[in-house]
């Protein structure tokens, strides 16, 4: 959710139409699951250097492709420290009651 500042900024024609250019210039694939070999469609326009009270006004923060990362609801969330990371190696998960299996058996 966006913070009360940047609200007006993320309903702009220009923010809108950035995002929009920039997901097809990264075939709307989450960038950073592509690094690990997965294919996740992006759901957030993220910027790198997040936006604050002095920067929200810099075009160069704002509508720069280069501050831009298209992330995976998932990964948008580990960014903003909104979830844990993954805390088992792939091939493992825990079942209903909490013990660890593998996930494809």
């Amino acid at each position: 959710m966006a913070r009360d500042f940047a609200i007006k900024f993320y309903n702009s024609k220009q923010w809108k139409k950035c995002r929009e250019t920039y997901k097809q210039s990264v075939n709307g694939l989450c960038e950073r699951c592509l690094k690990d070999g997965k294919y996740v469609p992006g759901d957030e326009v993220h910027h790198k250097v997040w936006l604050t009270h002095d920067n929200i006004n810099n075009p160069d923060i704002t509508l720069s492709f280069k501050n831009l990362e298209l992330l995976c609801a998932t990964c948008h969330s580990i960014e903003h420290n909104r979830i844990e990371k993954e805390v088992v190696r792939e091939g493992l998960m825990f079942n209903s009651n909490g013990e660890l299996v593998e996930s494809n058996p």
